[in-house]
């Protein structure tokens, strides 16, 4: 047994240096090289992929170990595959700060890539017992405005969500153009400011409708948020749920220690 702190125990004495990678499965060899050509700029991002064929004959290997590399690199973000379309380098992920009360248009924009809101459906119906019990309403029906919409970075969907918005709060809603920021529109055109929001986030997996609007393949993972906000006078009001594509989004938070003064 190796007892010397400065060398690991798992290195055996008589290794040669580079041993190691040797030995590894081939479709480890495989990812390491797809990464090293990914820090080099090889593959810039949103760039595509050579065809898994191609891959195969490079590598001298079969589909099924490629394919072993690429959900690799997949789960660690740094690939995504398009359905029918192939295998594509990831973007940079988008810094998201959920506590922050700027809206998704703005904080996308303001990194340098081309936000797009999609509504996909827009209705006045009753919350339903889930949703009262969820938002502490009276009743379950109480009338609310329920919104399906798709969010877009560059050409890629990156995140569904639902957003429900109680009628008696901005009666008018569903007359507005729902293709942009939901935040903007609600302060600048009906005057509506939340005060404060409580959050919920886990992993979540996707089902079939969510991965086909998103384009990964149904049981993948997503980032899921959940936001429950509150009006002027303290009072519930809007419900948020949203599933991000994992791959697209870095949740950033700033704290500071007490008594540490702000940065300009």
């Amino acid at each position: 047994m190796n007892l010397n702190p400065a060398r690991p125990s798992f290195v055996s004495e008589s290794q040669p240096p580079g041993a190691w990678r040797a030995s590894l499965p081939h479709y480890l060899r495989i990812r390491d090289q797809l990464v090293a050509d990914l820090a080099a700029g090889l593959l810039p991002g949103d760039s595509k992929l050579p065809a898994e064929r191609e891959l195969a004959e490079r590598f001298a290997c079969t589909r099924v170990t490629l394919r072993q590399a690429l959900q690799l690199l997949e789960r660690d973000g740094l690939i995504y595959r398009q359905n029918r379309r192939g295998w594509y380098v990831s973007p940079p992920r988008i810094r998201y700060d959920p506590t922050g009360i700027i809206g998704f248009m703005e904080y996308v924009a303001r990194q340098g890539r081309e936000p797009r809101t999609e509504c996909l459906h827009a209705e006045r119906r009753p919350a339903g017992a889930w949703l009262a019990k969820r938002m502490g309403l009276e009743h379950p029906e109480e009338p609310v405005f329920v919104l399906q919409r798709r969010r877009w970075v560059d050409q890629r969907p990156v995140l569904l969500e639902c957003n429900v918005v109680l009628v008696d709060w901005c009666p008018a809603l569903l007359s507005a153009d729902l293709d942009t920021s939901l935040t903007t529109l609600l302060r600048e055109r009906f005057g509506r400011v939340q005060s404060r929001s409580e959050l919920l986030m886990h992993a979540e997996t996707m089902n079939e409708a969510q991965a086909g609007l998103l384009q990964v393949s149904p049981g993948s993972s997503s980032f899921y948020l959940e936001r429950l906000n509150f009006g002027e006078q303290g009072q519930p009001v809007e419900f948020d749920q949203e599933f991000w594509r994992p791959d697209a989004l870095a949740v950033v938070l700033e704290t500071r220690y007490p008594g540490e003064p702000a940065q300009p």
